[in-house]
């Protein structure tokens, strides 16, 4: 009886279990099967996600339905890795194409990101109508991490964010230097005087008399003395040797 009732509870459970995993196919049945798979391009094959660029990841479409759907739109958001919070949506890409029976294609999906650099996990779907209804897809949930653009000499922004950093750290340093370090100080030439009044020239060379020092113009006038007074003698002693010789002749 126990074997019997054993095998009675695993039968029930197996159908338990089989009612609930065909219950939902059987509510979904009126949505027509649409799959949707995005991968990255080769380009970035570990998934980066690079901050202020255009990223971009591509979505493989396959309508396996026996309907025609028409695809809506693509759009994602990024979530916390661990607590599942929605840090952000990523902008919606409208489309509006037609996806008949059976038919596949693949469509490209850009978005950007602003976020501090990390894990993050990237959800992106996929909306399609049909029948006037809309459904949605999920065709990327996995975890991508975001990085900083990689540097480059021909980067204009950094360079000019060199430069002005350059700038202001300059003219700190030039502040500090002429505030803390002690300056030479300037030696000043001595001013020479004007003499004061009016200035008269004497002299045959038209000196000025007032820049000459006192000694030395006491000097001049010793020396233009004497040689006035020589010259006077010299003219005395030729006029009283011509008296002589007119006396004699008179004899």
């Amino acid at each position: 009886m126990r074997v019997l009732s054993f095998l009675g509870l695993l039968i029930g459970s197996a159908a338990f279990v089989q009612n609930v995993v065909a219950s939902p196919v059987e509510a979904d049945a009126g949505e027509p099967v649409v799959l949707a798979v995005g991968s990255f391009p080769e380009a970035n094959a570990f998934g980066h996600v690079v901050n202020g660029e255009s990223n971009k990841i591509f979505i493989a479409i396959e309508n396996k339905s026996d309907r025609n759907v028409t695809l809506k739109n693509i759009a994602g958001s990024f979530h916390h890795p661990e607590s599942n919070r929605l840090v952000k949506n990523t902008s919606a890409l409208s489309y509006g194409v037609p996806l008949l029976e059976g038919a596949s294609m693949q469509l490209p999906y850009a978005f950007y990101s602003e976020f501090k650099p990390g894990d993050y996990r990237l959800n992106i779907w996929l909306e399609h109508v049909a029948d006037g209804k809309t459904y949605r897809v999920t065709a990327y949930d996995s975890i991508v991490s975001v990085v900083e653009p990689s540097g480059s000499w021909l980067d204009l922004k950094l360079w000019s964010t060199y430069l002005i950093v350059s700038g202001l750290l300059g003219g700190l340093g030039f502040y500090l230097y002429t505030t803390l370090v002690p300056q030479p100080k300037k030696r000043k030439a001595a001013q020479v005087s004007a003499p004061v009044g009016t200035v008269t020239a004497t002299g045959v060379g038209g000196y000025q008399e007032e820049w000459i020092p006192e000694h030395h113009l006491k000097k001049a006038k010793k020396t233009k003395a004497s040689g006035i007074a020589t010259s006077g003698d010299e003219t005395s002693g030729v006029e009283s040797g011509t008296e002589g010789r007119r006396r004699k002749g008179k004899k």
